[in-house]
């Protein structure tokens, strides 16, 4: 359970061990992220994994402190293990925001904590894809990292009957809102609601919206609202909300463009729970909605300036990898092989004697930059080697004979004699 028992330990709770079949999959996910975003135009950046303390609250406010681990150095300054990359990224930004081409596209796949209350998709340590785009304002640049979010999906053999990007506005929501009424104190309660609305059965969200003290006559601004939320183009309802309503109808024409539309839907009850997103929002969802959300992201144009840089416009996302990995679990969409791991060659002596000749063929064929690996113990025949090459999942089993090589086929069985390794 995560606790010291008696003399003997366990990994801390909300946190994971990765044996060698799970580090597989990670790895997995993570070339596929790192191949992804670099066929997208995206560049590798990292940053320290702890950070001054003041970095994350001056971003998200003090409370941010109890959610995230945070200790005193030797020196007594106030430090934070990361929660998150996206400070750390406009810090590194704004440092050479001069000297930087523009649009800046960085991605990085940082190890992150959270002082959580562990639970289904949501643990202390985890992995995030982050995709960023910096310095530049158009909706292209949402639409970027949109097309990479999807083609990361369809990479790893996810469709549009399994995940949904759910894009939404931020400021569509407010101006409806404001238009609507709603003073400027009652905002944050309204986008909570709006949040909660879809989660929650119509009386019970009645209810909340009574305890909240909304009228009878602001409810009315749920259900205008919810008229935007088809999958084509709407009619907004007023003139503040127009401009919004078309910038989100220019990205679903670009993501139409560009052949992922398919797995995206117009959803404004996405407001993102953290308010420095200025614009276009997005989550994304398994098609049931009975996870939470696998990634998340959108336009802010004023982190930058709020950490001491100029006012730039940037926009992104992350994915973690804890509700990816159940999504794939439940989906069957991890390759077997992946989860196995495989050898290119299992080198067996078949006759007594010949370690030497063992050794030159496994040097051989790393050489090559293929992987061989072979029995150490040296205590088993052939036929107990070939059932170790097996369990190791090899491709091939190469026997190492007095009287010369032979290759096998574990797969199908075949088997040929070769003059030396150069006919391999």
């Amino acid at each position: 359970m995560g606790e010291k028992v008696g003399t003997k330990f366990q990994n801390v709770k909300g946190t994971r061990d990765f044996y060698p079949e799970d580090m597989r999959v990670r790895n997995w996910i993570a070339d596929a992220w790192r191949r992804v975003s670099l066929r997208n135009g995206f560049e590798e950046y990292d940053a320290p994994i702890f950070e001054y303390l003041d970095l994350f609250t001056i971003k998200s406010g003090q409370e941010i402190a109890e959610q995230l681990f945070n200790f005193t150095d030797r020196g007594g300054r106030s430090l934070a293990i990361r929660p998150e990359i996206t400070p750390s990224l406009a810090r590194m930004v704004n440092a050479k925001i001069h000297t930087l081409p523009r649009p800046i596209k960085w991605f990085s796949i940082p190890r992150l904590c959270r002082a959580e209350n562990p639970q289904k998709g949501r643990l202390r340590e985890f992995f995030q894809w982050n995709i960023d785009i910096i310095g530049e304002d158009s909706v292209l640049a949402d639409a970027e990292c949109v097309f990479t979010c999807v083609d990361f999906l369809r990479e790893i053999g996810l469709t549009p009957e399994d995940v949904k990007v759910r894009i939404g506005s931020r400021p569509l929501v407010l101006a409806h809102l404001r238009a609507g009424g709603v003073a400027e104190d009652k905002l944050e309660t309204f986008l909570l609601l709006i949040d909660k609305r879809p989660k929650v059965p119509p009386e019970a969200f009645e209810a909340l919206c009574e305890k909240e003290g909304v009228t009878k006559e602001q409810m009315r601004l749920f259900d205008e609202f919810d008229r935007l939320h088809d999958n084509g183009r709407g009619a907004a309802p007023n003139e503040q909300v127009a401009p919004h309503l078309a910038q989100v109808d220019a990205l679903f024409t670009h993501l139409e463009q560009m052949g992922v539309a398919e797995y995206c839907v117009r959803d404004f009850h996405v407001v993102r729970g953290l308010a420095y997103y200025t614009g276009i929002v997005y989550e994304v969802f398994d098609a049931s909605s009975s996870l939470r959300a696998l990634a998340g992201g959108g336009r802010y144009d004023n982190l930058l300036e709020v950490l001491g840089g100029p006012k730039v416009g940037a926009t992104g996302f992350g994915m973690g990898d804890v509700v990816l990995g159940i999504l794939l679990d439940e989906k069957g969409r991890i390759p077997a092989e992946i989860r196995a791991g495989e050898l290119d060659y299992f080198v067996i002596d078949a006759d007594e004697g010949l370690l030497g000749e063992v050794l030159k063929a496994v040097g051989a064929l790393r050489a090559r930059g293929l992987s061989a690996d072979y029995c150490c113990a040296r205590r088993g025949n052939a036929g107990k080697q070939l059932k170790e090459a097996n369990r190791r999942n090899a491709a091939r089993a190469l026997l190492v004979r007095a009287d010369g090589l032979a290759v096998k086929d574990l797969r199908t069985g075949e088997q040929r004699e070769l003059a030396s390794l150069d006919d391999l």
